[in-house]
């Protein structure tokens, strides 16, 4: 089969890594004549100083940085182009996305923009993009979103719905993964990032995408194994930093499949949810993902039970494909209880009134419906939002 595999030019992996930035960039080709760098990242992130020791490397280093903080969740495109507009004026070398999906997200963009003569307006879709951007480097500060290896910025537009910018372009030049930045993430958001990895895996490897490859489905099994051994630990021993570095490196590895076989129907039914009702990204996942696997599991029901064991290694095998995936999707509902997710759409304020909306946007997501496994029609939509009140 004919396939194309893109990811990150350098992944790195270090404990204390985020301490010793400064150096780190000095180290990459792409960074190391960098000067004067924007650090985008969310006032969250500064206010538990997580971004204090990189700052403070950098400045040892020599590098000027100046800071916008401003990055919100389900970002929206006036922040961009705010932080893009700082970018130009301070006279950045390089962009540094500082934080969760959200600010890597921004970060991306932001480093095209700054350097462009292309309005955001004008980028969105897939491989719209064109030219250069600025030297790139992403430090995640979550394990669930993998932007720090994917082609992709989600932003919200004026019209509450979520485009994305789809382009190698926003691939950063460094990805630095740091478990110990993860280390004080709350039970709540280690849970629903972790899910939120599994979500990318699963739909990597059942992706309708022509570009579906080896590569992929062998990286989403890879994650899965590690997410599903990791995530009870990390989130109800926090301060186990084996299983946050495990869970980061699934995470990543996820972000690297889905970045080339792209995700589907949880995602798009998915947005809404995050969009219109202020849910964080990783919880609208988990709240869907369950529905939207027995709505599939008539098209990709074997593929499903092929990743059943790197979940859950003590699944039953002996038994026929339909059976393994229907354990497999009463387990993950579980799963989601077991973390302390919320148990469903009306936990987070979402009601009947609702579907018709949430359906009609999530069939706008044209872009990720493409990928999935089973069509899904404006009927279906409604009947998986029913289904995950």
């Amino acid at each position: 089969m004919d396939f194309t595999f893109s990811t990150t030019g350098t992944i790195r992996q270090q404990r204390g890594g985020a301490a010793q930035l400064g150096r780190l960039l000095a180290d990459t080709p792409a960074t190391a004549g960098v000067r004067r760098l924007l650090l985008v990242t969310d006032p969250g992130i500064m206010r538990l100083d997580l971004a204090g020791p990189a700052l403070a490397d950098l400045a040892a280093c020599g590098i000027a940085v100046t800071l916008f903080d401003g990055v919100e969740p389900d970002p929206k495109a006036q922040t961009v182009r705010a932080a893009a507009d700082l970018a130009r004026d301070c006279g950045a070398q390089g962009v540094i996305g500082f934080g969760g999906g959200s600010s890597m997200d921004v970060a991306k963009v932001v480093a095209l923009l700054a350097r462009s003569d292309q309005p955001l307006e004008e980028i969105y879709g897939v491989g719209m993009a064109h030219g250069r951007r600025l030297p790139l480097v992403l430090v995640p500060t979550t394990a669930g979103t993998g932007s720090e290896v994917t082609p992709i910025s989600i932003l919200t537009t004026g019209t509450q719905e979520k485009k994305g910018v789809v382009s190698p372009l926003l691939l950063p030049d460094l990805a630095l993964l740091d478990a110990m930045l993860t280390l004080g993430l709350p039970p709540a958001i280690t849970a629903a990032t972790g899910v939120d990895a599994m979500v990318h895996a699963i739909e990597a490897y059942t992706s309708a995408s022509p570009n579906n490859n080896p590569i992929s489905r062998q990286l989403a099994m890879q994650a899965l194994t590690l997410l599903g051994a990791n995530i009870r630990t990390a989130v109800k021993q926090g301060a186990d930093i084996d299983a946050r570095e495990n869970m980061a490196l699934g995470s990543m590895l996820a972000g690297q499949a889905f970045a080339n076989a792209p995700v589907a129907a949880v995602h798009a039914l998915a947005y809404p949810v995050g969009s219109l009702f202020h849910v964080p990204h990783g919880l609208s996942n988990a709240l869907v993902l369950p529905h939207v696997m027995r709505f599939n599991a008539p098209a990709c029901g074997p593929a499903y039970a092929e990743l059943a064991p790197h979940l859950f290694p003590d699944m039953d095998m002996a038994r026929d494909s339909q059976a393994i995936t229907a354990d497999l999707i009463a387990r993950l509902a579980t799963l989601n209880t077991d973390l302390g997710l919320q148990p469903g759409l009306r936990s987070v304020g979402i009601g009947v009134d609702d579907i018709d909306r949430l359906a009609g946007d999530a069939m706008n997501q044209t872009r990720l419906l493409v990928n999935n496994p089973r069509p899904l029609t404006l009927e279906d939509a409604r009947a998986i939002y029913r289904a995950a009140l």
